[in-house]
């Protein structure tokens, strides 16, 4: 890692890469409590929210169009000022619908870096090297999580979500700022394709990144949710879990990449999708508070070998067409992930468990599909 960590364009992501672990962190930490004790906000409402959250995703087929005026770099860095402007307002709007404006311009930034991050990646660094950066990027990742757990569990005994959220925001802000005046690409790249590009050569990456989006979106939109409503977890106790998983991570993610290298990405994601499975079905039916918390870091853990859906169409995929593509799947993920949040709202209302066992399913939907990866 010594030559990466050197590299001008790995130094750019990895502290644009925290500015927006940042964000979301800060956001997600603050979101359920924030909703349920000042906005008064059910299951129902949190799943609008949350399918608002996802509208952005779907249009980042749009990044496409965008990089005809900007350069990519550039556009990655103005992703990140827009972030921090939205967590920086969530605090001045505690209502429903202020709420839904904060978290669409909040989503719009970190959507729109995350799209231009994984596209930059994959173009700057081969295929033995790129899931080792993945990796790497996640694990400053989970410390910056941890950073910002313990950040919000100190403060939240002195600041209002109010000044918590302008803080964050402002913080996030200034490191758009220094981005966007950042220079961090070289010569010779191969020149992306500026158009939307489908290719059925790419339908498995397709149908994977679909589902991972679509399963990916019940978790974020109710497992934290479960642990307020029915669990009561307070903001503190829902702080440290965050910490602990964290720090769980931060140590695991390279072990993650380096096992994608060794393994293949057939091997890596059907233990993620398989042990998924299980993880939805004790959401459903586990009574314990203990047990859900470790449920909710094995679900985290997990979910980080989706890095290798990414990597597996490095593999597969043209080299100008990483950017369009990276475009294209983040549409793809998000086209479920729009709908399926309010779904599962409307479902909550009949029986919490129902958003669950929906994601077991669609787990073992993606179980099936990973078996058609072929080594290369």
């Amino acid at each position: 890692m010594r030559n990466i960590a050197k590299d001008p364009m790995f130094r750019f992501l990895a502290i644009l890469s925290i500015a927006a672990t940042v964000g979301l962190q800060a956001w997600r930490t603050l979101f359920n409590n924030f909703a349920v004790e000042i906005v008064h906000l059910d299951g129902n409402h949190i799943g609008i929210i949350q399918s608002v959250r996802e509208i952005p995703g779907f249009l980042a087929l749009l990044v496409i169009y965008i990089i005809l005026i900007i350069k990519e770099h550039r556009l990655s860095a103005l992703s990140i000022a827009i972030l921090g402007i939205g967590v920086g307002l969530t605090g001045y709007f505690p209502s429903y619908i202020g709420l839904i404006l904060t978290t669409m311009i909040m989503s719009f930034g970190f959507h729109y870096f995350e799209t231009n991050n994984q596209s930059l990646t994959l173009q700057y660094f081969d295929k033995n090297a790129s899931p080792l950066v993945i990796g790497k990027l996640r694990s400053y990742g989970a410390a910056t999580n941890i950073a910002v757990g313990i950040f919000i569990f100190l403060v939240s005994y002195i600041l209002s979500y109010k000044s918590t959220y302008v803080f964050v925001g402002i913080l996030i802000l200034l490191a758009g700022i220094w981005g966007f005046y950042q220079n961090p690409t070289r010569a010779g790249m191969p020149v992306q394709h500026k158009k939307m590009i489908l290719r059925s050569k790419y339908w498995l990456y397709y149908a994977l990144t679909f589902m991972s989006g679509a399963r990916r979106q019940i978790f974020v939109a109710f497992a934290v949710f479960l642990l307020v409503k029915k669990f009561a977890f307070s903001i503190q106790e829902i702080t440290l879990l965050f910490v602990l998983n964290n720090a769980v991570n931060y140590f695991l993610n390279p072990l993650i990449g380096k096992g994608i290298v060794k393994f293949g990405e057939r091997k890596m994601l059907s233990v993620e999708y398989f042990s998924l499975i299980l993880v939805f079905i004790g959401y459903a039916f586990v009574e314990s508070k203990m047990i859900i918390a470790v449920l909710y870091i094995l679900d985290h853990i997990f979910f980080n070998f989706s890095m290798g859906i990414k990597t597996y169409f490095q593999k597969i995929g043209d080299e100008k067409d990483i950017a369009p593509s990276m475009a294209v799947g983040f549409t793809i993920n998000h086209i479920a992930a729009v709908v399926i949040p309010a779904i599962g709202g409307l479902m909550w209302i009949v029986d919490y468990r129902i958003p669950f066992i929906a994601g077991a399913v669609m787990s073992g939907i993606s179980l099936t599909l990973v078996q058609f990866i072929r080594n290369r």
